[in-house]
């Protein structure tokens, strides 16, 4: 179900504000499958942003709208 009361530049600007952080994520893929990575946020675009993924291949990235986050789809955290 959709939030009302968060605007997507909402959204954009606070995923920029974490742009170089590690953090770590929540992604629902659907049919109770939840999937959870830790990495970095490496580039924000205009609809989408790119995540560089931790773990045994460093050259692993991952994109993500964020209409997604908006929608629940992917929640991201920061990592202590």
């Amino acid at each position: 179900m959709r939030r009302t009361n968060i605007d997507l530049n909402d959204i954009k600007a606070k995923i920029n504000e974490l742009k170089g952080r590690n953090i770590k994520m929540e992604v629902n893929r659907g049919r109770r499958r939840i999937v959870c990575y830790e990495g970095i946020i490496e580039d924000t675009y205009a609809s989408v942003f790119i995540v560089r993924l931790f773990g045994t291949n460093s050259t692993d990235k991952l994109s993500y709208s964020y209409t997604d986050v908006l929608c629940g789809d992917v929640k991201i955290g920061i990592k202590n």
